[in-house]
């Protein structure tokens, strides 16, 4: 195949899988809320709700390096149509054990576990072969485009969930769901997922675990990449003090109702909307490393605001506005540290090892979610939260400081740094 044909497909997948990732994403998150308001409505208990969603982090996190394990060494159009298939057929089974049964939570957590399982194969792989789909020049539009789709998703989904369940049953939910995924997998099997691939045809497969331990040792050899995944871990661990306060402070302590709060999280996917059509607009950030330490900086600073009306005497609705801003605010910071960093770590890692790299990342963030909501949730009902807030800003900066110190970012990249300090150079000369 020739550039043209080339660009002109990889222009087609662009489009194609933006369009497919919206639709699977809105019929999961629509699914996500009539079975929130489901469990909910038929248990009342905050405990059956949680249990559901660690049946969602859980699997992911314990199988998320097996993925990458078979994304790097099966075909990855396979790996995803097969994953996909599996979703489908697991929301039959549930829709089956419905009509003839009758609907149960234990059915529900049964369900969301292999829904999660096949999830992290299709997750793990497509994100793998993001860079394989297009060409380099655009790998930040196609991320950008996936985000899109995933923040389009984040707002339309729970507005069209709210609509159909006053109005419909839980199998509806499921129908829809099934259907939306199978118009999606419609769409993934006209991908040629080996586009830009570089890798060596008919190459011998590594055994499952001296693949995985391969992962290890790649990661281990490159410096830059074990930081990036350490800060993963980290801001995910110490993130949890707004995904866990902030519900906390604006339901609990605030009295905000629960519609206005809806408010609220719609304007954090709407931020996250329009971050991502900038950074698909904009030409690639040339040093994304040091974009994404000064986005974090800014994030982690702006937790400090999180405490305002907490210590001010403001009237409900500017406590209503004002956290609609900052949502939107964290959220055009959060792209602005996740895009560049994603861009930077898919050129970064050898197309052999994207698969485990991007798993193990996922597993080292996805564990530490349930651990930091529940540290937090403790420390929440201890301590104040202004002082929670506060520290855990103070942390983040620290950790951002020290990990995305100048040396990291030098050796990360090398040819900025250089033609930087040679022009310094020059101009001494001149000066001369």
């Amino acid at each position: 195949m020739n550039e043209a044909s080339k660009y002109k497909k990889a222009t087609y997948h662009l489009w194609t899988f933006t369009a497919s990732k919206m639709i699977a994403m809105l019929g999961t998150q629509v699914l996500s809320f009539g079975i929130s308001l489901y469990i909910l409505a038929m248990t009342g208990s905050a405990t059956s709700f949680a249990t559901n969603m660690i049946c969602s982090i859980l699997p992911r996190a314990l199988v998320a390096p097996l993925a990458g394990y078979v994304a790097d060494n099966y075909p990855k159009k396979r790996t995803i149509l097969l994953a996909q298939a599996g979703t489908i057929l697991t929301m039959a089974g549930l829709l089956l054990y419905t009509e003839t049964v009758g609907m149960s939570v234990n059915a529900i957590y049964v369900t969301t576990v292999f829904y999660t399982l096949c999830s992290a194969f299709s997750g793990v792989t497509f994100t793998s072969a993001i860079a394989t789909l297009v060409n380099p020049e655009r790998l930040q539009r196609a991320m950008s485009f996936n985000q899109m789709s995933m923040s389009v998703a984040a707002v339309g989904g729970p507005v069209i969930g709210g609509m159909m369940y006053g109005f419909f049953s839980m199998e509806v939910f499921l129908i829809v769901h099934m259907v939306a995924y199978t118009i999606a997998f419609g769409l993934e099997a006209t991908m040629n997922f080996n586009l830009y691939s570089t890798r060596v045809e008919n190459a011998k497969k590594e055994k499952m675990w001296q693949g995985l331990v391969g992962g290890f040792h790649y990661i281990k050899k490159h410096k830059v990449i074990k930081v990036v995944m350490w800060l993963s871990l980290w801001i995910n661990l110490f993130f949890s003090a707004i995904v866990v306060g902030g519900t906390f402070i604006i339901i609990e302590v605030l009295k905000v109702k629960a519609n206005h709060f809806g408010f609220i999280e719609a304007s954090g996917a709407l931020g996250m909307l329009v971050a991502s059509i900038y950074f698909a607009t904009r030409a690639e950030i040339k040093v994304p490393l040091r974009f994404s330490k000064i986005s974090l900086l800014l994030l982690s600073s702006s937790l400090v605001f999180a405490v305002v009306p907490l210590v001010t005497n403001l009237s409900y609705s500017m406590i209503v506005a004002f956290y609609i801003g900052l949502f939107f605010i964290f959220a055009i910071f959060e792209i602005g540290v996740n895009m560049p960093l994603g861009v930077f770590m898919q050129k970064l890692i050898t197309e052999e090892y994207r698969g485990r790299v991007f798993g193990l990342m996922e597993t080292m963030a996805m564990s530490m979610m349930p651990i930091g909501m529940l540290v937090y949730g403790v420390l929440y009902d201890m301590l104040p939260a202004t002082g929670i807030l506060l520290v855990t800003s103070a942390i983040i900066v620290v950790i951002t400081l020290v990990l995305l110190r100048t040396a990291v970012l030098k050796e990360a990249h090398p040819e900025h740094y250089d033609a930087k300090q040679t022009a310094q150079s020059s101009e001494l000369i001149t000066e001369r």
